[in-house]
């Protein structure tokens, strides 16, 4: 680790938690970023400043004003940009030696299957089903490790997959995409919500990174912002999964 780094990260390599070893594995990872909208945002920006070595954004769609409530990674001067192009400059803006990768379109199955491939730990900040699923069984296959998280109106949720741990994977929990999908612009988002869960996202990759971030493994943390309540629910694995199952 050069002086410069040290300096930087003083105050990780000073938890006993991370240290020197830690920060530099964080460094050293990659991560993919699927999605760059509320979760994504935040996500992004403290891996980002955490020093980790390489992230992979993945989005589509371009900024709009009424992103701009909790998107944060965007400006309002970004407004009909792609995503990726906007989060990348942001990116660079915090941290210039961290590497960034931009996939602006929709990937095909083998192709997303070679980009988890690739990287270190992914984190699934999209906000629907289809494209959850895809990532998750991506991970499955490619055994690599999953954040997922996932916020509407004032709730939110975040878990993991871990293969290592042979971990109930996100089809454990649902098995079956519902046919009517609820969406924040339907049903609303106050933004910090998505601020929290993307934040809990970040929070959790890097602890995975650096060896220590077993908390969720199995375990569903839900988070209820009105009440200002958490609660975590057991997960195991499902042996019929349609993912990780053994079917």
């Amino acid at each position: 680790m050069k002086p410069a780094q040290k300096d930087r990260f003083a105050r990780h390599i000073r938890l006993p938690q991370i240290g020197e070893k830690g920060q530099q594995a964080i460094l050293d990872a990659s991560a993919l970023i699927v999605g760059v909208g509320g979760l994504g945002s935040p996500a992004a920006m403290y891996l980002a400043a955490a020093g980790i070595g390489k992230l992979v954004l993945s989005d589509y769609d371009i900024v709009e004003t009424s992103n701009l409530q909790r998107q944060i990674i965007h400006r309002n001067d970004a407004v009909g940009e792609n995503k990726v192009e906007s989060g990348r400059q942001t990116l660079k803006a915090l941290s210039p030696d961290c590497e960034v990768g931009v996939i602006g379109y929709q990937m095909e199955a083998d192709e997303l299957r070679q980009v988890v491939d690739s990287v270190d730990i992914v984190l699934d900040c999209s906000d629907n089903y289809p494209t959850r699923f895809d990532v998750n069984r991506s991970c499955v296959e490619t055994g690599t490790t999953l954040v997922t998280g996932a916020a509407i109106r004032l709730e939110g949720q975040i878990m993991n997959y871990q293969p290592a741990a042979d971990s109930a994977c996100y089809q454990c929990l649902y098995t079956h995409a519902y046919g009517a999908e609820e969406s924040c612009e339907l049903e609303g988002v106050l933004g910090p919500v998505v601020g929290v869960i993307g934040t809990l996202q970040a929070l959790q990759a890097l602890l995975i990174l650096a060896g220590r971030g077993d908390a969720l493994v199995n375990r569903l943390l839900l988070f209820d912002a009105y009440a200002m309540e958490w609660r975590a629910v057991t997960l195991p694995k499902n042996p019929d999964c349609p993912a990780c199952g053994k079917a």
